[in-house]
């Protein structure tokens, strides 16, 4: 034995690098994606350009993309379309951010304390399965028509599920890991930092994917409030005037949106918790 001993806690939570995807596994998978995209789309004009369905209820792709140039350059409601889709996404982006700083530490912080879990549980279980668009009147009320009230619906809809995962990520820790910790000598900061943090890094990353999802899907709930742009408001709108090639347009938007938020997230993932789904 040294003179001294030292605390010797394992990086990432001990858990070995991540092993290389076999490059053709990966090539298949991004080609068996493509064709069946390319797949739908084709049968989708086919169902257009061959009388299958009715332009008006489903207009086809070659519709859409001529809607699209005419809404770029002309707008929608005398706002172009490149505006819409930056609204919505500027509102996004802020009520995300604001969820991730609140909801992870509170989140983490319930995991970690049963005292405060039983405090702040019982609010967040009743709270989160509430459908949002039923808070429209009361958050009017508080908030008044301003991007106040759509900030806050996006919100709510996606801290609540981040706190449930984030609270759930720790429960999931090893006991075992942190019993050889604490028999090392570490400090409770040590144990967070070093064991229950990048051990929960990986679940952690996944509850934010599937709570931005959500929050995602209320944008329109929350562009009903007094709102005259933004993507979700130009679906409702055109729907009330049978603009179906607008709707089916602004549905594909919010489609391809939320797609590239999670794309983002799996690159952070792999970025930031690249030993997630190995053994320790």
């Amino acid at each position: 034995m040294g003179t001294e001993t030292q605390l010797r806690l394992p990086a990432a939570g001990g858990l070995p690098r991540r092993r290389r995807a076999w490059p053709g596994a990966r090539s298949r998978r991004t080609l068996v994606s493509t064709a069946a995209v390319a797949g739908v789309l084709l049968l989708w004009q086919a169902s257009g350009s061959l009388g299958w369905a009715d332009p008006l209820m489903l207009p086809p792709p070659t519709e859409l993309w001529h809607t699209a140039v005419e809404l770029f350059t002309d707008g929608y409601r005398q706002t172009p379309l490149w505006q819409h889709v930056l609204i919505s996404t500027l509102r996004a982006l802020a009520a995300f951010a604001a969820a991730v700083l609140v909801g992870v530490p509170l989140g983490l912080a319930m995991g970690l304390s049963p005292t405060l879990s039983a405090v702040l549980d019982p609010f967040v279980q009743f709270m989160r399965p509430l459908p949002k668009i039923a808070l429209v009147p009361l958050v009017i009320v508080w908030f008044g028509i301003g991007e106040g009230a759509k900030f806050f619906l996006i919100f709510i809809a996606t801290v609540l599920s981040i706190m449930v995962g984030a609270a759930a990520a720790v429960a999931h820790v090893g006991q075992a890991r942190l019993r050889a910790a604490q028999t090392l000598g570490a400090s409770r900061a040590q144990l967070f930092t070093h064991v229950v943090l990048p051990n929960a890094l990986p679940e952690l990353f996944t509850t934010v994917r599937l709570a931005i999802g959500i929050g995602w899907t209320s944008l329109i709930a929350a562009e009903l409030v007094a709102a005259n742009a933004g993507l979700g408001w130009m679906v409702i709108n055109a729907g009330g005037y049978l603009r179906t090639d607008v709707v089916m347009l602004g549905i594909l938007l919010l489609g391809l949106m939320g797609y590239l938020f999670d794309a983002l997230l799996v690159l952070l993932h792999r970025r930031f918790a690249p030993w997630s789904g190995k053994d320790a």
